[in-house]
């Protein structure tokens, strides 16, 4: 399914589009680099000074665009991959999740373009009630943008995987991710209004 939507600080078209199997590289690539070395920097979602290692890997992602139940959201401009967002079918729920944004373009409003229509995405597509994801804890600042779109703070907390180096090379020993919900419902209130 595409759709068009502008991000309001530029005037140039987005389009978003389910990943194939041929853009698994370019969205390993894009996702290593909103989070992890020096590229991610550029951007303020980096998570280079609490992870090393690896964020994704091309299994991680294929299993994604594979999976009946999930899609990977993948976000265009002028040709090119900027940003990109899985999206889960869990029942009522949706989760969210492997959102990234080059960093070159973060702090401009994209990412506030890209939440707004997976959440539109959920709700029409599956009839999701509410939108899931989980946030590192420690990640004070992302988990403020979240709440600023509406995201409540649960303090339900599952353990990060230390140990399994596909998650990343944890750089301290405190961290977990809380789970963070968005009630849906309004979006379909409007839609009805």
């Amino acid at each position: 399914m595409e759709s068009a939507a502008t991000v309001p600080s530029a005037a140039t078209a987005l389009v978003f589009r389910d990943a194939t199997d041929a853009d698994v590289d370019t969205l390993v690539a894009l996702i290593e680099s909103a989070y992890r070395g020096d590229s991610s920097r550029a951007g303020w979602t980096t998570e280079a000074d609490i992870l090393e290692g690896q964020r994704t890997d091309p299994e991680g992602v294929l299993e994604v665009i594979k999976s009946p139940d999930s899609r990977l959201l993948t976000v265009e401009r002028d040709g090119r991959v900027v940003a990109c967002c899985q999206l889960e079918h869990r029942g009522a729920h949706a989760y969210f999740g492997m959102f990234a944004v080059s960093p070159a373009l973060q702090g401009a409003g994209l990412g506030k373009v890209v939440i707004a229509e997976a959440e539109r995405l959920v709700s029409e597509t599956w009839g999701a009630t509410e939108m899931h994801m989980t946030v590192i804890t420690v990640r004070e600042d992302l988990i403020a943008w979240y709440e600023r779109r509406g995201y409540r703070r649960t303090g339900k907390t599952t353990p990060f995987p230390y140990g399994d180096e596909r998650f990343g090379i944890p750089q301290r020993d405190d961290l977990e991710f809380e789970l963070l919900v968005k009630d849906l419902k309004d979006l379909k209130d409007e839609e009805l209004a």
